[in-house]
C-alpha cells in the first residue's frame, strides 16, 4: 500500500521530499497503525526506493531513481491503454529458463518478475505471453537474475502437434483467481459514492493499489483467447471507477 501511495502522490512532483509524519498520516487513514506505518517507511526506504535526509529533528524522504521507474512500469501495467486486446497477430514469445543449483536463490524472484510482466508459466521453467513485443523488458529481467547463459527463448505461433492455445492460457494463468479479485473490487467500489476530501483520496488509493496488484494476476490477454472472460469488463470498468475517484492533487504531500 506505501508503494502506491507514493506512486500516486509524490510521483506527479518528481524529488520533491515529503516528512514522514505525513506518510504516516496517509497510511493510517487507509488503516494502519502508526507503529506498522514507520516500519513500512524505514523497510521502503532500505529497498532503495527512497532516500532519507535530516531537516532539523524531522526525517524528509525522497524518490529515487528506480522507485521512478518502477511506478512508470506500474501504471504502464495496472491503467494505460498500450495494449489494444481487440488485435494479435498470432504470436507468442516464450522463454525456457533453467536455473543452476548455485543460483537457487532467484528461484522466487523468477517466479515473481515475469508474472509482473505479464508472462504466464504453463509448465517448470517455461514463461509465455502473447504480447511478445515485451521481449526487450523480458530481457532485461533474466540479466537482472543473472539467467541469460541459461535461457533459451523465441517468438512464433504456437506449433502443431502440441497443446490448444486455450490449454495453453489455463495452464498459464489461474483466471479463476483473477476473476474473483475482479468481483471483490467491484463490489467494493461500483456504484458507491465518497465524500470528497479525505474520504474520497483513501477510496481512490485502495482502489489504485487493488487495480495495481492485478497486474500479476491478469495478464491482459487478447480478446481472441478469451472471448467470453468477464475479467476484461471488469478491467475496463475498474480503470474507469479510478478515473472518478483521483482527487484534484494540486501540491504534493507536506
Amino acid at each position: 500500500m506505501l508503494v502506491t501511495v507514493l506512486g500516486d502522490l509524490l510521483e506527479p512532483f518528481g524529488d520533491r521530499p515529503v516528512r514522514t509524519a505525513a506518510l504516516v498520516y496517509v497510511l493510517q487513514g487507509l488503516g494502519y497503525g502508526e507503529h506498522a506505518a514507520r516500519q513500512a517507511i524505514v523497510r521502503t526506504g532500505a529497498s532503495g526506493l527512497l532516500t532519507p535526509t535530516r531537516s532539523g529533528r524531522e526525517t524528509l524522504w525522497a524518490l529515487t531513481d528506480p522507485a521512478h521507474r518502477l511506478f512508470t512500469e506500474g501504471d504502464i501495467r495496472g491503467f494505460s491503454t498500450d495494449i489494444d486486446s481487440t488485435r494479435w497477430d498470432g504470436h507468442w514469445l516464450v522463454v525456457c529458463v533453467s536455473i543452476p543449483e548455485s543460483q537457487r536463490s532467484a528461484r522466487n524472484r523468477l517466479y515473481a518478475a515475469p508474472r509482473w510482466i505479464g508472462l504466464g508459466n504453463p509448465a517448470p521453467g517455461v514463461w509465455v505471453t502473447p504480447h511478445h513485443r515485451r521481449a526487450a523488458e523480458v530481457s532485461r529481467t533474466i540479466d537482472e537474475l543473472r539467467l541469460t547463459e541459461s535461457t533459451l527463448s523465441f517468438v512464433g505461433e504456437l506449433p502443431i502437434p502440441g497443446v490448444s492455445q486455450d490449454r495453453l492460457v489455463r495452464r498459464s494463468w489461474d483466471l479463476a483467481a483473477a476473476e474473483q479479485a475482479y468481483d471483490d473490487l467491484l463490489q467494493r467500489f461500483d456504484g458507491r459514492r465518497f465524500a470528497p476530501g479525505d474520504e474520497q483520496l483513501f477510496a481512490h488509493l485502495e482502489l489504485a493499489d487493488g487495480v495495481r496488484r492485478m497486474a500479476s494476476m491478469d495478464p491482459r490477454l487478447p480478446e481472441v483467447l478469451l472471448p467470453e472472460w468477464r475479467g476484461l469488463e471488469a478491467a475496463r470498468r475498474l480503470r474507469e471507477l479510478r478515473t472518478d475517484l483521483t482527487p484534484d492533487i494540486s501540491r504534493p504531500l507536506a
